[in-house]
């Protein structure tokens, strides 16, 4: 039997690793990058799992297939995933993809335009190395959202659109430190299920927020739609981060947010106004990736975990 080749590049940002595909992948049959993502979700799922799930993957690994976009404007298409299904938007491993499009020699130092299935997504690539990505239009969508949390109790936070749903906490009674990830992800998953039993169904990223430990504003646990802990600071996280600033008049549009991840790598943002009266913004965010492998992967249908072990 014909073996299937799938040729990635692996990078990670702020230590949050990033699988891009960038040869051998389904045929979704063109359109828009919306129309293509729902052609993988029904047809290819199992080619997701593949890439990212284990033996070849693993559950903190972000996916990412390039696609042809009908947008002239933009570079590529892309569909980003993960161990348990699809993200709108992936501000890590959009800085990732842009890492890997100047490491593939394909983009030099310059600004490109991507094309994802919730917008298109600008970036800048600098000589440097470093990436600047201007995101979707985000905003909060409900402030001061109090849940009855099983075990835990009344937690409130925000609820905001940064290319994904989060749930933002800012009280809550647990150090951001990473000897605590178990704890924290056992709160943190707590809550995301009380958050979309309450109310809530599309939250699918919680995320807590505490005093800065590497000289930025505030630091950070994300946990994921698959229950695996952002590693980076997360980019849509930071997102309805600054959409919950810009809306309390907390932030100047324009002013610098460095956040930490709970590694301790950070993002700087900054964001300006799209509609103040919807409370609308435009984040920035700036990060830096790095390229750390080139692979062929093999599916072989012999193989019984050909298309990855899936919970």
């Amino acid at each position: 039997m014909k073996l299937q080749r799938v040729q990635v590049v692996d990078s990670h940002t702020g230590g949050e690793p990033t699988r891009i595909i960038v040869a051998g992948g389904p045929d979704f049959g063109g359109g828009s990058v919306a129309a293509q993502l729902a052609v993988f979700r029904t047809l290819h799922d199992r080619f997701r799992s593949a890439v990212v799930n284990e033996p070849r993957g693993s559950d903190v690994l972000v996916g990412a297939i390039l696609v042809p976009s009908p947008d002239p404007a933009c570079t590529t298409g892309v569909i980003f995933f993960n161990n348990v299904g699809y993200l709108g938007m992936c501000g890590h491993g959009t800085i990732g993809l842009v890492a890997t499009l100047a490491h593939l020699g394909r983009i030099g130092p310059g600004e490109l335009h991507l094309d994802t299935c919730v917008g298109r997504v600008t970036a800048h690539f600098a000589a440097d190395g470093a990436v600047t990505l201007t995101n979707v239009p985000s905003y909060r969508a409900k402030k001061a959202v109090t849940v009855d949390v099983p075990g835990i109790g009344p937690v409130t936070g925000d609820v905001a659109w940064g290319g994904n749903w989060f749930f933002l906490v800012g009280e809550h009674p647990w150090a951001l430190e990473l000897n605590h990830v178990e704890q924290l992800t056992d709160a943190t998953w707590r809550i995301r299920q009380a958050v979309n039993s309450q109310g809530f169904p599309e939250v699918d990223h919680i995320e807590l927020f505490g005093p800065p430990r590497a000289g930025g504003h505030s630091r950070n646990f994300v946990l994921c739609p698959g229950k695996a802990y952002d590693r980076s600071p997360c980019g849509t996280g930071t997102s309805a981060k600054l959409a919950c600033l810009a809306a309390d008049g907390k932030l100047a549009a324009g002013a610098e947010w460095i956040q930490e991840s709970i590694l301790g790598s950070t993002f700087t943002g900054r964001f300006r106004w799209l509609d103040r009266a919807k409370g609308e913004i435009a984040p920035i965010i700036s990060g830096t990736a790095h390229v750390n492998s080139e692979a062929t992967l093999l599916l072989d249908e012999r193989d019984p975990f050909c298309w990855g072990i899936r919970t």
